[in-house]
């Protein structure tokens, strides 16, 4: 049966109705992978894009006997993709296929229990009867790596987890509810790059990751997450099954997240905590040395701005030489196992190897640091007593890096490095070994796909489109609304005929309104305004956790929601309790965003407009995610209202305006309040 005939036959078991868009593009996926080209999707809210791009990778899988890999980028849509659509979807294709559908879920290794961590922080407990906390928590592993003062609140989620890990069977994070926080995670869980590997480890055979990555082997459909796509393409490391097929959905967000995961930094409270650790292990002296070598760093950073760094100070490279070294000399000291350690101490051994490894990163970071900038011509290769990065920039598949200064709070001086464009890398390491398909309901930016692809590094002439519509028609069932007689936004905050403006739309709508924020302070500063002044809830994020906030707004109609980047990429709200949404201002990035700025200026000398292809491709992108916020259901009505003139009095608004969806627009808002109040009455 063709891909087409099988939507078909799983839509009638389903008990749904043919939906052309989603016919479209079932049969645009099932050529591309016919034809091994790639292939980017648009699929607005309400096409079925999920079922049309699982039926013919399901197909496919069967046919070649392969494994198809799809990529999320939100757990929301993991749960989806396991929990309902694709056991709904092998129920109804079974009696058509050869067999019944498998399929499996693989997150990254840092998302499950690292049952040698917790055996680490048991045996370090043992040895030391006083390592707990103020409260009397288990604290081995806390001492190791966290800062005293954080040791009473760190406890009390620990001792959580360490109950959890003596009933869990999966050592799933997200099935331990409620849920700790990352800095607790972090104490039980290892990345990929740190763990000492299955077979070197005492629980190997017990893994819970490995257990996972088993149970994905031989399997149809692999769903995993951007990040653990990420980290099969970057690192010589086969973390997923074998593929030939990714298939990538909420695609929009594939730039940032692989970026994220090229992310690295270097900080002191980090440094300080290896240094710890090592020193239960028998440093030599090393450790202490360390310690003293990061606290000289960081006096020289207190007088580095926060930012981007253009060039290395001069009085921050040696120092960075002396990190860099340190960190390499105390990983060769602790590299080197004393006889029988492996036999007769195998948690110890583990702790041991982990560490090296995390030892070799933090190294790694150090000196990809120093190779982003001209080598200081006082330093001679002979100068050299640590090894340059497992993958030194200037390689292949070594992209070009920014690296920025940070004061945080809680985690002290920190410089990262990110990579200036992760498009070779995913055209070398993703697109050069895989028939891709990328699918999203927000891909064209500006009225095309040529934005997104560039930013994926899609190589030219191998690539299809499709725009496979939606089933609403937003000229019928939406309104932009951009109010002209507002001020221009400016940066005291919200100005105060901005908010009366809003007030009489909030009230107009009868409460229903989801604000977008191009700021915390911002959503903020509205929020407390209109709390004094509307009859109705103001929930604001931060309140409470994101979930709570979002149930209490789609469940109570007249509540008003505000909040910043997570509410403009991820609510979900149909019906009347969300008919208006309410955009501040156009979200251009902050002109002190370190790594868009080093974007902006390197498509300026080359030749391109950097503002349009980085601040206002950025700003479309995310519009287009908040308009579509409004419209979740056929039977939806509402208003966008844009509180930024800009976008019409401006030569960018066009290509800002060709990447909403086509609503009908005004500026009049006489119109708009009476449109919102019949649709309340």
């Amino acid at each position: 049966m063709t891909a087409t005939e099988l939507l078909a036959a799983a839509v009638t078991a389903l008990g749904g109705a043919t939906r052309p868009g989603q016919v479209a593009m079932t049969e645009a996926v099932a050529t591309a992978l016919e034809s091994e080209r790639h292939l980017a999707v648009q699929a607005g809210t309400g096409t079925g894009k999920s079922l049309a791009y699982l039926v013919p990778a399901v197909a496919h899988a069967q046919e070649t006997e392969s494994t198809v890999i799809v990529s999320t980028a939100t757990i929301a849509l993991q749960r989806q993709l396991v929990d309902r659509d694709l056991p709904r979807l092998a129920e109804s294709l079974e009696p058509l296929l050869d067999h019944k559908p498998s399929f499996a879920i693989m997150k990254g290794r840092q998302n499950y229990l690292c049952q040698n961590k917790v055996a680490q922080a048991t045996a370090l407990e043992a040895d030391d009867p006083n390592s707990g906390d103020a409260d009397g928590n288990a604290g081995g592993a806390q001492t190791a790596l966290v800062d005293e003062s954080e040791l009473s609140w760190l406890g009390r989620h620990m001792a959580r987890i360490y109950e959890w890990a003596n009933e869990t069977e999966t050592g799933d994070r997200d099935s331990l509810e409620p849920g700790v926080p990352d800095l607790a995670w972090r104490q039980v869980s290892v990345g990929a790059k740190e763990c000492i590997g299955a077979n070197r480890c005492p629980f190997g055979d017990s893994c819970f990751a490995e257990l996972a990555r088993r149970k994905a082997r031989d399997v149809d459909v692999v769903v995993t997450n951007h990040a653990l796509l990420a980290v099969d393409a970057m690192l010589d490391i086969n973390v997923l099954p074998d593929h030939d097929v990714v298939i990538i959905d909420e695609a929009h967000e594939l730039d940032d997240r692989i970026t994220s995961m090229a992310t690295t930094e270097i900080g002191v409270t980090a440094l300080n905590m290896s240094a710890r650790r090592a020193g239960k292990l028998g440093a030599e002296g090393r450790d202490e040395k360390l310690i003293d070598v990061a606290r000289e760093w960081e006096q020289v950073m207190m007088s580095i701005d926060p930012g981007r760094l253009t060039t290395l100070p001069e009085v921050l490279r040696p120092t960075l030489v002396a990190l860099q070294d340190g960190l390499w000399q105390l990983q060769q000291t602790i590299g080197r196992a004393p006889e029988g350690e492996a036999a007769n101490e195998p948690e110890r051994h583990a702790e041991r190897l982990s560490l090296a490894n995390h030892l070799t990163e933090q190294h790694d970071a150090v000196a990809r640091i120093l190779s982003a900038f001209p080598a200081h011509p006082s330093l001679s290769p002979d100068d050299a007593t640590s090894p340059e990065p497992a993958t030194p920039p200037g390689s292949a598949d070594a992209p070009e890096d920014v690296v920025w200064a940070v004061v945080d709070e809680r985690r002290g001086t920190m410089l990262k490095v990110a990579p200036l464009s992760v498009s070779d890398l995913l055209r070398s390491r993703l697109f050069d070994h895989n028939t891709v398909v990328l699918t999203s309901a927000t891909l064209t930016i500006g009225g095309n796909f040529n934005a997104m692809a560039a930013s994926w590094g899609l190589p030219a002439g191998s690539w299809d489109h499709l725009d496979a519509g939606t089933p609403f028609d937003p000229a019928k069932s939406g309104i932009l609304y951009v109010p002209r007689h507002v001020p221009f936004p400016g940066r005291d905050g919200l100005h105060e005929k901005t908010l009366s403006e809003m007030y009489e739309l909030i009230m107009a709508a009868g409460g229903r309104t989801l604000g977008l924020f191009s700021s915390r302070r911002a959503a903020e500063q509205a929020t407390e305004s209109l709390r004094r002044r509307l009859p109705f809830d103001v929930l604001c994020q931060g309140d409470d956790s994101m979930g709570a906030l979002v149930d209490r707004f789609a469940k109570q109609e007249n509540t008003c929601l505000f909040g910043t980047l997570t509410l403009w990429q991820g609510v979900d709200v149909p019906g009347k309790s969300c008919s208006l949404v309410i955009m501040d201002k156009i979200p251009f990035p902050r002109p002190d965003d370190p790594l868009l700025q080093a974007r902006k200026e390197a498509a300026d000398a080359a030749g391109r407009n950097g503002f349009m292809e980085v601040a206002a491709t950025h700003a479309a992108l995310l519009m287009a995610q908040g308009a579509g916020r409004l419209l979740r259901h056929t039977t939806d009505r509402g208003v966008v209202a844009i509180m930024d003139k800009r976008l019409i009095e401006k030569r960018y608004g066009g290509f800002l305006l060709n990447s909403l969806p086509p609503f009908w627009r005004t500026t009049d808002p006489k119109v708009v309040t009476g449109a919102l109040k019949r649709l309340v009455s």
